[in-house]
């Protein structure tokens, strides 16, 4: 049985998200899915969007995903170290190095192969797109919004 751990903040859920939730489930038999908490999100990328209880809610509905929790706010690894993955699935944007995690996680008794999932491009496949375009539609029909 192969374990497979995924993370990501997945705030306004796309199809890049389940794309890549999908190719980490193909690396395995069991895919479990690390959810960044709302202070990781803040910390690391932007004030969220979507709460992370929601966020957690939308990941664990996924066919694809057998078992999803929050993440911690400390020690990254800690969450590994209680999952235990014998793989960890890497989105294409996510700024880790994949050997540094591998040699961090070796020094603390746990030998993971760690892989960089493929990029899966749309033109609105990022939250920053997303959340782009929306300002951007608002913006451009202020009246319109006045209206209803």
């Amino acid at each position: 049985m192969t374990r497979v751990m995924a993370s990501g903040v997945f705030d306004i859920l796309h199809p890049g998200h389940l794309r890549y939730l999908q190719e980490a489930r193909d690396q395995g038999d069991e895919l479990v899915v690390v959810v960044a908490t709302d202070a990781t999100v803040r910390r690391r990328k932007h004030e969220p969007i979507t709460p992370e209880n929601m966020r957690l809610e939308l990941i664990s509905a996924l066919r694809m995903v057998d078992q999803a929790f929050l993440g911690s706010d400390g020690d990254m690894f800690g969450v590994v170290e209680r999952i235990r993955p014998d793989i960890i699935a890497l989105g294409y944007d996510q700024d880790f190095d994949e050997r540094e995690i591998e040699r961090t996680l070796l020094r603390r008794g746990m030998k993971v192969r760690v892989v960089r999932m493929s990029k899966h491009g749309e033109d609105l496949n990022g939250t920053r797109k997303i959340i782009g375009k929306i300002i951007e539609w608002y913006s451009s029909n202020q009246s319109k919004v006045k209206e209803d």
